[in-house]
């Protein structure tokens, strides 16, 4: 059956400006992390996606390994576009991403021109794309000088194949440097995407200064620590679910499902049903709270999730005594 989207999709979605750029997000970004690989159903995958886009999601996060097996959501991705989304291209956000592991060898893997250059070539024909909205350096090389990294990100935009790029899991002052190099050659960073959520709070120790700073967007990846902060956990780890199916691969860790952590989500989850909202939903809230924040990326195993997380929109500010009483239970 051909598919119609939704008439009013932009009608309820916030969009928000992306750094000093002109280019806007919507609040809440759909990220493939998860339930698009070559083991997942693609009917599933599909309902998602169209459900996702009839709501006003336009922005949908890939990257180089996503699957399993690495390589196949893209590829998922590439045959609901073909089929659902192709003449919607013009209203589409679609990133990828490479740095991580993705073939043998010396040039499959962190952040050379060589391998950077190659992934991407390969993603866009995986997804039958002639370019990729952003394009992501996945995670800082320790090893490979950073002029090179971000001379290959430049190159990229250069040719065609990303309109913008960005960067993942950087430091504060790997972020001021990347940026920094990038501005020189003439191709601006757009956005970072680091980790971020009520139990991991990492960014906001510098990095979040330094976005603001300089003019960068942010979209931080998993916002819900990985289900924790949503109520599937409240009563230990449940038979099926992420955490007891596939260890590894990117699902939460067993020993991150501490009673500690299943009594702050408890207290955390009673300050949500105050304020009307689930735990997931006030997670996100919480998050988006922050201007310096561009969207939030969410995941989803099916379509009803994407529904659930957008609620979050309905109420993204917090008084003081909510920050207060959030900021005890997290310390």
């Amino acid at each position: 059956m051909t598919y119609l989207p939704n008439a009013n999709r932009y009608q309820d979605m916030e969009y928000r400006r992306c750094g000093n750029s002109g280019l806007k997000l919507p609040a809440v970004s759909l990220g493939l992390w998860h339930n698009f690989g070559g083991i997942d159903s693609l009917e599933n995958a599909r309902n998602i996606l169209r459900l996702a886009f009839d709501k006003g999601i336009t922005h949908f996060d890939l990257a180089n390994n996503y699957g399993p097996p690495a390589g196949s959501a893209e590829e998922t991705f590439g045959h609901i576009f073909k089929d659902d989304f192709k003449s919607y291209r013009d209203e589409l956000i679609i990133s990828s991403k490479a740095g991580w592991g993705m073939w043998p060898g010396p040039y499959g893997d962190w952040g050379s021109k060589k391998y950077l250059v190659a992934s991407l070539d390969q993603s866009l024909k995986r997804m039958g794309l002639d370019y990729v909205d952003i394009f992501y350096h996945h995670r800082p090389d320790p090893e490979t000088p950073i002029e090179e990294t971000m001379g290959a990100l430049d190159l990229i935009v250069r040719q065609g194949k990303a309109l913008y790029v960005g960067i993942s899991s950087y430091s504060a002052s790997e972020t001021e440097k990347a940026v920094a190099v990038l501005k020189e050659l003439g191709t601006p960073c757009l956005i970072h995407q680091p980790k971020y959520s009520m139990f991991d709070r990492w960014v906001e120790g510098g990095l979040l200064d330094v976005l603001e700073d300089k003019g960068v967007g942010c979209i931080p990846f998993s916002p819900l620590a990985q289900g924790l902060l949503t109520n599937k956990y409240l009563k230990g780890i449940p038979e099926g679910s992420r955490a007891a199916a596939h260890r590894g691969n990117g699902a939460i860790d067993e020993d991150a499902i501490t009673e500690q952590n299943i009594a702050k989500a408890a207290k955390l989850n009673e300050i949500a049903l105050q304020r009307g909202q689930n735990l997931a939903q006030m997670a996100l809230s919480w998050i988006l709270k922050d201007k310096r924040i561009t969207s939030v990326l969410i995941g989803a195993s099916k379509p009803e999730q994407v529904t659930d997380s957008i609620g979050c929109l309905a109420n993204t500010s917090f008084s003081d005594e909510e920050l207060k009483q959030i900021n005890h239970i997290l310390a």
